[in-house]
């Protein structure tokens, strides 16, 4: 028995180097897996579930595939968050809340994106607030698909610019808040993604040793966490 963990592959059409990674990985590696969790930002952006085209339905049949030997788990990301029950299910996928605790190999694991965390980027945690309100989803859905590919865009072109401003460290996870977090949910173990900083921290957390398990993006790297009952590693291998 094993668990797969991946993050943060921004798929795009632009990026047809990590499309072809990632379906790779699915054949090769993830379908060897009980299990897999896609910890958000599966996609570069998402504007709902009626937009499909090629690239869509290339990952998807993928995804059923996979699905056939792994059970496949998603948690929003902040590109995606829009994805809905209907691609989720037409992939063969569940939705799961974020964050969201599961219990494996007898202990109990937080699983998050991760950009809750990052407490300390207040315009990003406003922007988030709104964005994930139903009500600014429902009038943001009900335009038309032009329309929401132009919105998309420009958030896009503002999310860029904005982080090219911010120093490094305020889009960084708050490691109090990390602590926290854990206390509130009584785990030892926190896997999440969002900052690109693919990393194993040890921490203390309750006067006892814990770990927080960073996974990275797809670029250069493809990044994943394996898990079975003898270990729990943070993996990569290169995207040609």
């Amino acid at each position: 028995m094993a668990y797969c963990f991946i993050s943060d592959l921004h798929l795009h059409e632009d990026r047809p180097d990590i499309t072809q990674a990632f379906l790779g990985f699915l054949e090769e590696t993830a379908s060897k897996a009980e299990k897999l969790y896609i910890l958000g930002d599966l996609f570069e952006t998402w504007i709902g579930d009626d937009n499909q085209n090629d690239f869509i339905s290339e990952i998807r049949e993928a995804l059923l595939v996979t699905n056939k030997t792994t059970e496949i788990f998603i948690m929003h990301g902040n590109r995606d968050f829009l994805i809905g029950s209907e691609f989720a299910s037409s992939s063969g996928m569940t939705l799961l809340n974020d964050p969201s605790t599961q219990e494996m190999f007898g202990n109990p694991v937080l699983l998050m994106h991760g950009d809750l965390l990052c407490i300390e980027d207040v315009d990003y945690q406003s922007f988030r607030k709104t964005t994930r309100d139903p009500k600014w989803q429902e009038e943001f859905l009900s335009k038309s698909l032009k329309e929401r590919k132009e919105i998309a865009k420009d958030l896009r072109d503002i999310s860029k610019k904005a982080t090219g401003e911010k120093k490094e460290d305020i889009m960084d996870v708050a490691h109090s808040e990390v602590v926290k977090t854990m206390q509130e949910f009584s785990v030892d173990l926190l896997i999440h993604g969002h900052t690109h900083r693919p990393n194993t921290h040890e921490i203390t957390v309750n006067n006892g040793s814990a770990k927080r398990i960073v996974l990275g993006d797809w670029d250069q790297y493809g990044w994943y966490i394996w898990m079975d009952s003898k270990s729990c590693e943070l993996k990569k291998f290169s995207i040609s």
